[in-house]
């Protein structure tokens, strides 16, 4: 009777979840019959037009990166370094012909941000550079004419826009300069090397600085570059956001711009109104003695339409 008695409660308990299930499975299937949907129509094309950005920075083209210095995260030498500058080129030139598909691209900013080389200003530089200063910089030169005839091949690009400044590492000083600082670079002589280089290509324009900021507008946004060694960042939780919003509030004061391009600080960041570049030479000793987050080899790629302003930004990667 006892075991009875317990097959009964069990067969009711089963015969009361057997009925919620099915109350449930009733409600679901009249759920699934109540859709209101609408119909989703193809995406009209609609002509859209925008201008891309390369942006290079801080290859360091001489400068030895020994993996085993730190723990094989990296490595760079110049036959690296030569790679890395080809891959920027093509790769950069690869988002530009996918972003053409959708959208008309001619005009191109080839931004070149400075510290292209390493030179001299350090003197652990002079034993661990593998090119002296002057070689160093035809080194870097080429790589750049080079990337440049590789830009100008394909007939689409229709104008080329290069604004060239200075980094603090090709000055030919000890000391840093402020009101002299190109009259002493290295890499002011490579820019106006290139300059006359190319000053028969009608498609190419150079914007060589002179002074720490240069400034062009596309469509109805203004674009301030500058290399950003005068951009102090001493680390802190906020990392680069608070240093570069309060210097581009400063200079705001003086020019606005709607967007800021800046180097030097070897991290690719996408601010809102300012982008922050990579490095082709990656992490070395130096940034992990200052304890920096590490960052694969990267340089930046971004958009900016003619409707919606700055749109697509992305990196620059490479195989090696």
């Amino acid at each position: 009777q006892k075991d009875k008695k317990a097959v009964d409660e069990k067969y009711k308990l089963l015969l009361s979840k057997l009925d919620k299930m099915e109350r449930e499975r009733d409600s679901l299937l009249s759920l699934s019959n109540n859709f209101d949907t609408f119909e989703i129509l193809p995406l009209k094309s609609e002509p859209s037009e925008a201008t891309a950005f390369l942006i290079a920075s801080d290859w360091h083209v001489a400068e030895y990166v020994d993996p085993n210095k730190i723990n094989g995260l990296n490595e760079y030498n110049l036959d690296i370094a030569r790679d890395r500058a080809e891959q920027f080129f093509k790769n950069g030139l690869r988002l530009i012909k996918i972003h053409q598909k959708d959208t008309t691209i001619k005009s191109v900013v080839l931004a070149l941000l400075g510290d292209f080389i390493s030179g001299n200003i350090h003197n652990e530089l002079l034993e661990n550079n593998l090119l002296l200063p002057i070689e160093e910089a035809i080194f870097a030169q080429n790589l750049l004419a080079s990337g440049i005839e590789y830009l100008l091949s394909d007939e689409s690009i229709k104008e080329l826009v290069i604004p060239c400044h200075s980094g603090n590492h090709a000055r030919i000083t000890h000391d840093r300069r402020i009101s002299t600082e190109t009259g002493n670079s290295l890499e002011y002589f490579i820019y106006h090397q290139l300059a006359n280089h190319f000053k028969n290509e009608k498609r190419v324009k150079f914007i060589i600085a002179k002074g720490y900021h240069s400034y062009i507008n596309v469509y109805d946004k203004v674009v301030r570059f500058c290399h950003g060694h005068n951009l102090l960042f001493y680390g802190g939780a906020s990392g680069l956001f608070l240093p570069a919003s309060k210097s581009i509030a400063q200079y705001n004061k003086l020019k606005k711009a709607d967007y800021d391009c800046f180097g030097h600080f070897h991290q690719r960041l996408d601010g809102g109104n300012f982008v922050s570049n990579g490095s082709n030479i990656g992490y070395n000793a130096f940034a992990l003695s200052i304890k920096a987050s590490f960052e694969q080899p990267q340089q930046s790629f971004f958009l900016i339409d003619k409707k919606r302003g700055k749109t697509i930004v992305a990196p620059i990667l490479y195989d090696i």
